[in-house]
């Protein structure tokens, strides 16, 4: 067993533990816990006893919902560990835990090895930058092998994995990079296991090696050597506190209503005070106007704690994790500063996006502006969730059915507010058929002058949009002009039907300002008529999504899993033989997969698994009666172009884009 300490007494490791459904995540964290003394019994996720899983929710359900921070300490080495949910309908959760890490720890379970949803978090650590090592876990099970798992893992994640028992492993990736090691191997020199320990951590560091270890969390195997590993391979965060103040609201908890909202606060660069000041960019109340700047005086900064918000620290410094309290209206995905200085993408989405839009009612009419405000605080929680009113009713965004159970929960427990959800709909997109010109001249009433001119093509699926200008400056200003561009997200957020429009190359061909008559903002306003005209005229295509479906099923069902890909008018890619398991790799149509999961455990017995992402979109047909096809409206269509005018006239903020 490698024998890797920390390089320097004491630090900071700020880690996120991610994991496959039933991977046996939190029963580490509360190994961990246990060990570091931070705790003094273990908790169990069966019994509702994790103390990472503080909601109600959660210990009810026995499932991890919301991303939790806890402290723990080892070997003088501080570590801030984010534990994480591992069911994919709280995917947002994953990514919003990745903005805030400088490094994590993939679990993998030998008893059922390498998972699709394995791989999903493999990749989006990579795509992170993120140095990682790998727990196996429930080595103590039967028939379970951690040294296979080891091997399975090498073969599907990556090479640089490692098992830190085996030499060999070890000493063939530290000769690929590093030429003295390798003439020594070429000659037969014996490279010592120190000198190998000292290299394999220097490559975990770089994100090119991932060390590997076997063990139980159950029974507490292998966790002192991952807590070494944690302090020993992993980095510490840097940042400069001198530097002007730079960092992400990862978190948003709102369940201490008398100390107000509380922010959680990854910082990058710099330090925050109680009593100093922090300066938020929040949205312009347009398109095209530039984002608010709005000075909050912050009340105080709490460190993180197992019992909720922790002691008072009076500071953030760079490179920590706390909660800071007196930003009112902190929501999560919010940045600090240029968060350049992070070096990494701080998006929410990128990892997941929910494909179903939902209705949602109050049981009892009364409480309309209860369940307005509760979605609303639910939406600071999470971005993803967008509650927003379409057609005159709220609607939220969701990834699944587990979700949607939760919200629904959440909104008798917490808001006490009753809701009735509509039949899911699953959130298309819609594209042009055909070339055209959108125009607008908006001239009247006066004083407004702002003409535009736009041609569309339509553009290959997964283009996106593309837009760029071929108009001079001397026929419209490049103030206007940058208006009309910062204008189009929000006007191509509902096409014709209501869907975001998508694969269009937009083209500005023409268009006039007036010297005198020209408003700042009559091109924000006539940018989503100029666009619809042109949208109106091109004819619309609806795009359905494609999901990229891995499933796993012993090798007896796969001729009944083919079937079941024919039926849902999917295609097969992939097929490999695992042993005794076949893994099918395919795409389907979203709508024809919907309880795909419900047959697959029918189908297998519950034998099989699968994990879904996003692949696409692709053309699907739609008739006039077809109650899937349109989305309800937000705002005035602008092609009701008199209503649309007086919104924009006499309502501007909250009128042509809600």
């Amino acid at each position: 067993m490698s024998d890797i300490k920390p390089s320097s007494p004491g630090g900071v490791r700020n880690i996120g533990v991610f994991a496959h459904v039933d991977a046996g995540k939190t029963t580490l964290t509360e190994r961990m816990l246990l060990m570091c003394g931070a705790i003094r019994t273990l908790g169990a996720v069966d019994k509702g006893t994790a103390h990472t899983d503080s909601l109600d929710v959660e210990r009810r359900r026995g499932i991890t919902v919301r991303a939790t921070c806890v402290p723990m300490t080892w070997n003088g080495v501080s570590i801030n560990l984010i534990d994480t949910p591992g069911h994919t309908d709280f995917a947002g959760e994953v990514e919003r835990a990745l903005w805030a890490l400088d490094a994590a720890v993939l679990i993998i379970s030998a008893a059922e090895g390498i998972r699709p949803q394995t791989e999903r978090l493999y990749r989006a650590v990579e795509a992170y930058g993120l140095p990682f090592i790998i727990f196996i876990n429930k080595c103590d099970y039967p028939l379970a092998d951690g040294e296979r798992t080891i091997a399975d893992a090498r073969a599907a994640l990556s090479r640089g994995v490692v098992s830190v028992d085996n030499y060999d492993q070890i000493t063939e990736l530290a000769c690929e990079y590093d030429e003295s090691m390798f003439a020594d191997y070429v000659n037969g020199i014996a490279i010592p296991r120190e000198a190998l320990d000292t290299r394999l951590r220097s490559l975990t560091l770089e994100g090119k090696a991932h060390p590997a270890l076997c063990g139980s969390a159950l029974r507490g195997d292998g966790v002192g050597e991952l807590l070494d590993l944690i302090g020993g391979c992993l980095p510490q965060p840097s940042g400069d506190p001198n530097a002007e103040a730079c960092g992400v609201i990862f978190a948003v908890d709102n369940s201490d209503l008398s100390n107000g909202r509380a922010a959680y606060v990854r910082l990058f660069e710099g330090t925050l005070r109680n009593r100093g000041q922090l300066t938020l960019d929040l949205p312009g109340a347009f398109p095209g106007v530039k984002p608010r700047s709005v000075d909050y005086k912050i009340t105080q900064i709490r460190g993180i704690s197992l019992a909720g918000r922790g002691q008072d620290l009076g500071e953030l410094r760079a490179g920590g994790i706390a909660s800071v309290l007196g930003i009112k209206d902190a929501r999560a995905g919010q940045l600090i500063g240029d968060i350049d200085c992070a070096g990494r993408k701080i998006q929410p989405g990128a990892y997941d996006s929910p494909l179903l839009l939902v209705k949602v009612t109050p049981a009892d009419p009364a409480k309309r502006e209860a369940l307005r405000l509760a979605l609303e605080t639910l939406a600071s929680e999470d971005p993803l969730l967008k509650a927003e009113t379409l057609g005159g009713e709220p609607h939220v965004r969701v990834m699944g059915a587990v979700q949607l159970e939760v919200l629904d929960e959440w909104l008798r427990v917490r808001f006490g507010v009753a809701a009735v959800f509509g039949k899911p709909h699953i959130i298309h997109h819609e594209t042009i058929a055909r070339p055209a010109t959108g125009f607008y001249a908006y001239t009247m009433p006066k004083p407004c002058w702002a003409v535009i001119r736009f041609d569309l093509e339509p553009l290959p699926r997964g283009s996106g949009i593309r837009y760029e200008s071929a108009v001079p400056s001397r026929e419209i200003m490049p103030r206007y002009q940058h208006q009309i561009e910062q204008a189009l997200p929000s006007a191509l957020a509902q096409g014709m039907l209501g869907w975001p429009v998508d694969d269009v190359r937009i083209t500005l061909t023409g268009g006039e300002h007036h010297l005198i008559h020209t408003h700042p903002l009559d091109f924000i306003v006539a940018t989503p008529v100029a666009l619809m005209d042109g949208l109106r005229r091109a004819g619309t295509v609806l795009l359905e999504p494609i999901l990229a479906l891995t499933v796993t099923t012993p090798s007896e069902c796969h001729g009944r899993i083919q079937s079941e890909f024919a039926a849902m008018r999917g295609e097969i890619v992939e097929t490999e033989a695992l042993g005794e398991l076949v893994r099918t790799t395919g795409c389907v149509p979203m709508a024809a997969a919907m309880d795909f999961h419900t047959r697959l455990a029918a189908l297998t017995g519950g034998r099989g698994a699968m994990t879904q992402r996003l692949d696409g979109y692709r053309e699907r047909a739609y008739g006039a009666d077809d109650p899937d096809a349109a989305c309800p409206r937000r705002g005035v269509n602008p092609l009701d172009t008199a209503k649309y005018i007086l919104a924009a006239r006499s309502a501007l903020d909250g009128g042509i884009f809600d």
